[in-house]
């Protein structure tokens, strides 16, 4: 016959459970996992020198995000068709953000630092009276066109810390359009334009607006609805980066996916007669220059 345990035992028994029981009270509860992060968001946007037309831009809509707008003379042109005649209503009626640009110098144009200096000076009060007559609001970035690859002379340094200086005096911000390509120096050293403008900047408030074409990092002529971040294409700090460009540089683009056209030129979808050679760029936001 078995007997009842004893009082020891079941008082022991019960002292054991009410220590896992203050035990368990103390472990900390287990923590949801953190939600990830949204990946960043892009946008697909267009430049190109020649106004295309009001007709195009339902068409380019159906693509692009956004549309660069010139505030000067494109390189290689005498004239501006983007100013004047609406062109700004016609497309923020359509939705669409902008792009402002202005064609920034040549060094061989800046013949000595005091020189530049003037210079970057009255191209900034140009741009700034040429956005306002526009009707851009104050604050909107307007990135300056610079075309030369490689370490700039002191001589273009002084003429960008003069336009930014004077663009902010007159109430917006100053961006740099310039690559981000890698060029090798001697001896053994290697410089993108991007990081050498910016190691010169009088703050890191100035804007980055990034070419780099070749295949990879780009992806070509091509038109995702869910397009690279700028930041890919090789500088963490751009907010817009093209990456396709019209006419294709074939030293940069052999390796390119299918996509750009026999003439070498990028178009967009829906441009059938191919009558708007591009370029192709992604942002960070459907309004990069905050133009609306």
């Amino acid at each position: 016959m078995k007997t009842g345990l004893s009082f020891l035992s079941v008082s022991s028994i019960a002292a054991a459970l009410i220590l896992l029981s203050c035990q368990a009270g103390t472990q900390p509860s287990a923590q949801p996992a953190p939600p990830e992060l949204p990946a960043q968001r892009a946008y697909l946007g267009f430049d190109l020198n020649i106004f295309p037309g009001n007709e195009a831009l339902p068409v380019l809509r159906k693509t692009f995000a956004f549309a660069g707008y010139w505030l000067s003379a494109p390189p290689g042109e005498k004239n501006n068709t983007w100013l004047g005649n609406g062109q700004r209503e016609a497309l923020r009626a359509r939705g669409f953000g902008f792009l402002l640009l202005y064609r920034g110098p040549l060094s061989r144009e800046l013949k000595n630092e005091a020189a530049a200096r003037q210079k970057g000076t009255l191209d900034a009060h140009k741009a700034a009276a040429a956005a306002k007559s526009e009707g851009f609001p104050a604050h909107a970035i307007i990135f300056l066109d610079i075309e030369e690859g490689g370490r700039l002379s002191a001589g273009y340094h002084s003429y960008l810390r003069a336009w930014a200086s004077d663009l902010a005096a007159a109430g917006y911000r100053a961006g740099a359009y310039c690559s981000g390509m890698v060029v090798k120096e001697e001896p053994g050293a290697t410089i993108t334009t991007a990081d050498d403008i910016r190691a010169h900047a009088p703050s890191q408030d100035l804007a980055f607006f990034i070419y780099n074409d070749a295949c990879p990092p780009s992806p070509g002529c091509t038109f995702s609805a869910n397009p690279p971040a700028p930041a890919m294409g090789g500088i963490a700090y751009a907010s817009i980066w093209q990456f396709a460009q019209s006419p294709r540089r074939k030293q940069f683009t052999a390796h390119c996916p299918p996509g750009y056209h026999a003439d070498g030129n990028c178009y967009a979808p829906g441009d059938a007669a191919h009558a708007w050679f591009l370029d192709v760029n992604s942002a960070s936001s459907p309004d990069p220059s905050n133009g609306r």
